[in-house]
């Protein structure tokens, strides 16, 4: 009997690419792929272990599915991903549920691990995270045909005090430029519109490999892959956002005029315990010089709340950038203590009540924003990726390059009979908080 593999991903985009390359590998191997818990006969679970709400999470997710081998067909429960690389040991011993493990940098090998684990092994293998997929490796894309991740860097070398990415991924590697255009090529031919390019700092792309910032050489050269449509890029860590990367998106018409720059914080104390580069006056330059440069751009952020020491003034000044910047999107965190990193030795932790009103404050300044910043885009004429009909209302759902997938805002759109995948021309008549509605330009 052949086995039947129920893949499940857990966190981030970056998660569901080694996810989509672990279904690959399996597949080759002569596995059937099922979406079935009850008749999974090897369930993968690929765990998040960046906050202390993902790290539960997992856990969670690994014993509901631990039940399928009283309730299902289940044999073997494999875990991988950033909980393994981090507390192997401790998740061997304290959860016999789980029948082998593997890690971030390891997960090529995931056929051994799963013929170990049906032999009732318990295999381990979690090594140092080096591992950069230059090789071509099989991959079952599991986003809508038309949209697509790609990997361009892995691991970091950016010692925020908070973020125990570095711990999870290791250091910071750059793929080749010609390892990500064979698979933006490949990815074409499947009918993929939209690249997604992702690293935990892609600004810093090819630093490694090239010793130089390659990332706006790799932005033009992917959008010149035939049957790309949109290119977009996420995590530009801010300290290496350089002018020729700017002219780029401003330039190139296939690069979305979307930037996803997250800043942490505006204050110069905290962002010093953060250890992050720069200071407020800095990414105030740089968002004028951004949006200066690149007409019509949206800008999006993410913020901590609650940093060790983060006093009330601290938020009030924070409070009063957000209002004055008028980020487009804004994603606000509360922090979470990470052991192993040098954040969670610091003193003076904020309460959790204390963190969670401020994130809710937060979150009620932007909708605010977002709401005014929304309606000025009335009457406007965008191009929208259509995703999906709802029959019932008569009308068809979709992005526009100023919005990525599953995080930010959607265009309902009338007018015209579509197709899913198709990008249309539309004219913005309503706005919302987050969303926009629109007709078909003839």
């Amino acid at each position: 009997m052949t086995e039947k593999v129920k893949m499940v991903t857990l966190g981030c985009e970056k998660n569901l690419v080694d996810s989509e390359i672990m279904s690959g590998l399996v597949h080759e191997r002569g596995y059937t792929l099922t979406d079935n818990d009850k008749e999974a006969t090897v369930i993968i679970v690929n765990t998040c272990g960046f906050i202390d709400a993902a790290k539960e999470e997992s856990v969670n997710t690994i014993l509901d599915l631990a039940d399928l081998k009283q309730t299902g067909s289940l044999k073997a429960l494999i875990v991988a991903g950033c909980l393994t690389q981090r507390y192997k040991e401790v998740l061997m011993k304290e959860m016999p549920e789980i029948d082998g493990i593997v890690g971030t940098g390891d997960f090529d090998k995931i056929n051994d691990i799963i013929d170990e684990a049906l032999k009732g092994k318990r295999p381990i293998l979690v090594g140092n995270p080096v591992f950069n997929y230059e090789a071509k490796l099989p991959r079952r894309v599991t986003t809508p045909r038309y949209t697509a991740y790609v990997k361009i860097a892995e691991g970091c070398d950016n010692a925020c005090t908070f973020c125990s990415i570095p711990i999870m991924r290791g250091k910071f590697r750059s793929r080749s430029v010609e390892s990500i255009l064979h698979e933006v090529e490949q990815l074409a031919g499947q009918g993929v519109k939209e690249i997604s390019l992702i690293a935990q700092d892609s600004t810093n792309y090819g630093t490694d490999l090239y010793d130089r910032f390659m990332l706006p050489e790799l932005l033009n050269k992917v959008s010149e892959v035939p049957g790309i449509e949109w290119v977009r890029l996420h995590y530009a860590y801010p300290g290496f956002f350089t002018d020729e990367l700017i002219d780029v998106i401003a330039n190139n018409p296939k690069v979305c005029k979307y930037v996803d720059m997250p800043l942490q914080h505006s204050e110069d104390s905290i962002l010093k315990r953060m250890r992050r580069p720069g200071r407020q006056r800095d990414a105030r330059e740089l968002i004028a010089k951004i949006r200066e440069r690149i007409p019509g751009v949206s800008l999006r952020t993410s913020i901590i709340v609650g940093f060790p020491g983060e006093t009330e003034e601290d938020f009030e000044n924070l409070k009063r950038f957000i209002q004055e910047v008028e980020f487009d999107r804004l994603g606000v965190f509360t922090y979470s203590m990470e052991e192993g990193t040098p954040a969670s030795r610091l003193p003076n932790q904020v309460p959790d009540d204390v963190k969670e009103y401020r994130a809710n404050v937060l979150m009620e300044l932007q909708r605010e924003i977002a709401k005014r910043k929304n309606g000025s885009r009335v009457g406007e004429v965008i191009d929208v990726l259509i995703e999906r009909y709802d029959g019932r209302n008569d009308v068809y759902i979709g992005r526009s390059q100023f919005d990525a997938p599953e995080i930010d805002g959607e265009v309902f759109v009338t007018g015209s009979k579509l197709t899913i995948g198709q990008v249309a021309r539309v004219r913005v008549t309503h706005s919302f908080e987050y969303d926009l509605s629109g007709e078909v330009v003839a």
